[in-house]
């Protein structure tokens, strides 16, 4: 028996209340227009959604809300109803709670029982490895669509009441850098027509003898205990670092489908930031593929992102095009990414 083809039918997402831009951040916190000039320089992100209210500190949405209507999002768009779902994934670097976990409170919300659930812990390459998994159940015959979700919620790490002008430059940036969000995918070891095959996906942990260039505590900058940071960011190892893995992640899945450079036709950017992404992707040197990004307007949001470029890459691919989607994790470095065909 072969083993069969797993595609993708559909992708969607959720993003909390409305976007933040670099001005409406300048104002609460009280910075001077050179420190919004320099998030518009230096990072490249124009907006975010928060899943906090900046002005009275109140937390508006839950990661395990943000995926419920991102996973229903995705249902509906490939015409499933959750009872259709028989495994079920979730990837995120920042849980609800440590128990319940918050795949089983996410299939709570879409009322989804009685089938097997797994959550990944991980950075921004959580949601890859959830697709890895996902596509490995599936291949194996015994489940026949999962429901595969990633998206972080950052709220326990935003402290409205903090003094942005006494944060170390490691912290600072990551006011700025991140916004909260989910996404969800539909994948199906059905033979659909007109869906996007997963033809490969890489995912490997990169770390060994390397410091870790992200380290994020179990308590928040919102709710601490401690006068240690909550939250570290080697931002020059992550400079420096992330552009080589990402090429190191290109090379490795265009050799392994024998695919060239010029067979790419899309490219899903590692979304770290707006000038971190566009530097990465002059770095993979793709110049016929076009960019699905999105980072520039609703920042770098973990494991959401790769799923809110699917949601717009989808729509938009021909019978014949492919596309080629890259993570980068910098917490103990791992790379990973995934090719896309249209049959």
């Amino acid at each position: 028996m072969s083993t069969p083809e797993v595609r993708i039918l559909a992708a969607g997402s959720a993003l909390p209340g409305q976007p933040v831009d670099n001005a409406a951040l300048a104002r609460r916190f009280n910075m001077d227009t050179s420190w919004e000039q320099w998030v518009d320089a230096f990072i490249g992100t124009r907006s975010r959604h928060l899943a906090v209210d900046l002005e009275s500190g109140e937390v508006r949405s839950s990661l395990a809300e943000l995926a419920a209507t991102a996973g229903q999002r995705a249902l509906d768009s490939a015409g499933l109803r959750p009872d259709d779902v028989d495994v079920m994934l979730l990837g995120t670097a920042t849980p609800d709670q440590l128990m319940p976990a918050t795949v089983n409170m996410v299939a709570e919300r879409l009322g989804i029982d009685g089938i097997p659930t797994y959550q990944l812990q991980s950075g921004c390459t959580g949601a890859i490895g959830a697709l890895d998994l996902g596509r490995q159940l599936l291949r194996t015959g015994e489940h026949r669509t999962a429901l595969v979700l990633g998206g972080d919620v950052c709220a326990k790490h935003f402290d409205v009441d903090f003094d942005l002008k006494t944060m170390a430059p490691t912290e600072l940036v990551n006011v700025v850098l991140f916004g909260d969000g989910a996404g969800a995918a539909v994948l199906t070891a059905e033979p659909v027509a007109d869906a996007a095959v997963v033809h490969s996906i890489v995912n490997r942990l990169t770390g060994l003898g390397r410091p870790p260039g992200q380290v994020v505590d179990w308590y928040g900058q919102a709710n601490r205990r401690t006068d240690a940071p909550a939250l570290q960011e080697d931002y020059k190892a992550i400079e420096r670092l992330v552009p080589d893995m990402a090429v190191e992640v290109l090379k490795e899945l265009l050799a392994g489908l024998d695919w060239c450079d010029t067979d790419v036709d899309y490219l899903l950017a590692p979304q770290l930031s707006g000038t971190m992404t566009a530097r990465i992707v002059k770095e993979l040197g793709l110049p016929g593929a076009e960019e699905i990004s999105c980072v520039a307007e609703i920042a770098n949001i973990g494991n959401a992102a790769p799923f809110v470029q699917l949601e717009r890459l989808l729509p938009e691919m021909a019978p014949g095009d492919r596309a080629i989607g890259i993570a980068i994790e910098s917490s103990k470095w791992i790379k990973a990414g995934f090719a896309l065909g249209k049959v």
